[in-house]
């Protein structure tokens, strides 16, 4: 019969609640549901990386044990195509993503003498021969080789995710992104507990190395309870980005003949200004450069580098500055005392009262509650 202690206790607690969250996403039906059941699949690898788990079932077939051991090559894999699928529409699995288990085969190839009881007559050579000290240690390097590779190349994704959406849509609400950078973080967090773990394991200090497990451990549960919370809080928080739409910088470079600073440059500028005072098309949350460029009748192209290049501003930032000088001229506006804040955020084209308070703060200095006030003192 197996002894229960607090590693223990943690790993059932965090196996549970892991297993429970992938379920439920795995059942979870909508217009994330790719990416839901990725993620799933990512909260299942790591749940079933437990330390109950494994030496429950090492004690009945050590092969078992050993495959569940391995399965952590595949969990920054995962996650990579999570982060994805979540940033670009229209995203699909293809066979091309199944390069990404190279790292997982050939650690398995490494192994097939250790665990899976193969005779060294029956498999290559090469692996047969190498030494269980080599092994080991290549094992060990990989996996964290592999571990900073993805979380790089993750917070690389996230970064131009996030550029594209502020240089092409005027929607203000970026918690998508933030919730990912915090996800990632978090996870690297997790990881680094990890790697502290793993240098006490090749030392003496047996006592350090049983504590560092507990203390991953409870890290992880921490994590597992803080995704059910910001799922249960944001159910629909992700909005994703059109996967053929390219950076700014990318669009300049290829079109660095076509696009220099000239007199009509400037010209389009002021055209352009002129129209977003005239027609105010800011007043539509949804609006898009896209639907900016449709209503002048001009290219995508050309209207995102002329804000985003030769402006020098984010089409995010460009369309907000505009919402904000309409907040303000209805909050100065004595006639208009009337409407509450929240009344006017959603006329002037803003989504929401947090966005609209961190937009309005970041370009005049202060609330639009305390703006109004401030102005009905001076012409009172």
């Amino acid at each position: 019969m197996t002894d229960f202690n607090l590693l223990d206790i943690t790993s059932v607690i965090s196996l549970f609640i892991g297993l429970l969250f992938a379920v439920f996403l795995f059942s979870t039906k909508g217009t994330n549901k790719l990416s839901n059941r990725i993620f799933a699949s990512f909260l299942f690898l790591s749940a079933i990386d437990n330390v109950f788990l494994s030496k429950i079932i090492g004690q009945n077939s050590h092969n078992i044990s050993a495959i569940i051991a391995l399965l952590v090559f595949l969990q920054l894999p995962v996650f990579y195509l999570y982060i994805i699928s979540v940033c670009y529409s229209g995203f699909k699995l293809k066979a091309i993503h199944l390069l990404h288990t190279i790292p997982f085969l050939v650690v398995n190839l490494l192994m097939l003498t250790n665990f899976y009881g193969f005779n060294s007559d029956s498999v290559i050579i090469l692996f047969s021969n190498l030494s269980e000290a080599f092994k080991n240690n290549f094992i060990h390097i990989l996996i964290h080789t592999q571990i900073v590779c993805y979380l790089i190349a993750v917070f690389i994704v996230i970064n131009r995710a996030k550029k594209i959406h502020l240089e092409n849509y005027a929607n203000s609400d970026i918690t998508f992104y933030k919730w990912l950078f915090q996800l990632t973080v978090v996870l690297s967090i997790l990881h680094a507990f990890a790697i502290l773990k793993n240098v006490y394991k090749f030392s003496d200090y047996d006592t350090f190395y049983f504590w560092s497990r507990v203390l991953l451990q409870i890290v992880e549960l921490a994590i597992f309870c803080w995704y059910i919370l910001k799922a249960l809080k944001s159910p629909n928080l992700f909005q994703s980005v059109d996967s053929k739409l390219k950076l700014t910088s990318n669009l300049v470079s290829e079109n660095k003949t076509k696009f220099i600073e000239t007199s009509k440059t400037n010209k389009d500028v002021q055209t352009l200004k002129q129209y977003m005072i005239d027609e105010e098309p800011f007043l539509d949350s949804s609006l898009t450069i896209q639907d900016l460029a449709n209503q002048m009748e001009l290219n995508t192209k050309d209207v995102s580098i002329l804000i985003n290049h030769t402006m020098g501003k984010h089409f995010f930032d460009f369309i907000n500055e505009y919402r904000i000088h309409k907040a303000t001229q209805i909050l100065e506006d004595p006639t208009q005392n009337q409407l509450t804040v929240l009344e006017i955020l959603y006329d002037v084209g803003f989504n929401s009262k947090s966005s609209f308070n961190t937009a309005f703060k970041k370009h005049t200095g202060t609330t639009p509650t305390l703006y109004r006030k401030s102005k009905q003192q001076k012409s009172a």
